[in-house]
């Protein structure tokens, strides 16, 4: 039997990339998933899909009510509904810093908020977040992203200390650049993308960016039982970016 039989997992954008395989890890290790997304049609087999806003409070609510009555409570829940932003500070409007901060930060206390209530009925409540090492690496021109997921390190700290005591762990994942349909938006809006995309496989030390079942594989360890004493932890799936200092290949 395995560690996550008979526990409910949501995981909010779940409909594609990183949460896409963390929503299948989860499915493939014994748990019962529910897929939070704006679009969760289509899904794999045996993933339960709930329409659901993350920037609609109202939308979310009732997306974690529905999961707890259709599929009996709520034990976990992965938060990687994000989006991307690219440029210094002058180049996004207020307009869109406060789409990107109210997907990327308010999203997760929204998704939390609603599912607090069961979480603190379970014996196994678990909450990972999907942050970056944007929350602690200067990286050129993601300055309204990297604040969002600087924020998004800070509110693991405070969630994780507000909720200990009710038996609910909070940690985060920082992943390096992820090869994923994301990125690939993103690079889009660079003037060489194949450069970019170069650049972005050389800053891992590994020679290239990180797999979304990399991330998957490191949110299951955070969500399991098997880490009962890890809470306020910022787990870095980075190929190397944050610590290491490679010298120029020869």
């Amino acid at each position: 039997m395995s560690a996550f039989t008979g526990l409910v997992a949501i995981v909010t954008g779940g409909a594609s990339g990183i949460g896409q395989a963390t929503a299948a890890a989860l499915r493939d290790a014994g748990a019962t998933v529910a897929v939070l997304d704006l679009a969760p049609e289509g899904l794999p087999p045996e993933l339960h899909g709930y329409r659901a806003d993350v920037t609609d409070r109202e939308s979310v609510q009732a997306a974690v009510a529905a999961v707890a009555e259709t599929l009996g409570g709520i034990d976990i829940v992965v938060n990687s509904a994000g989006i991307s932003a690219i440029g210094t500070v002058e180049a996004n409007d207020d307009a869109e810093w406060a789409r990107v901060l109210s997907v990327n930060v308010t999203g997760i206390a929204r998704v939390v908020a609603a599912a607090l209530p069961w979480l603190r009925r379970s014996a196994a409540a678990s909450v990972v977040n999907l942050c970056s090492i944007a929350a602690l690496n200067g990286l050129p021109d993601r300055a309204l992203y990297s604040a969002s997921k600087g924020a998004v390190l800070s509110l693991t700290y405070a969630m994780a200390t507000d909720h200990i005591r009710e038996g609910v762990r909070v940690n985060c994942v920082s992943p390096g650049t992820v090869s994923t349909a994301f990125v690939d938006r993103m690079l889009q809006r660079f003037d060489d993308p194949i450069a970019e995309r170069a650049a972005l496989d050389d800053r891992q030390a590994t020679g290239r960016m990180v797999t979304p079942q990399e991330v998957a594989d490191a949110i299951l360890y955070l969500a399991s039982p098997f880490s009962r004493s890890t809470t306020g932890t910022a787990l870095e799936v980075d190929g190397g970016v944050t610590h290491l200092r490679m010298r120029p290949r020869r």
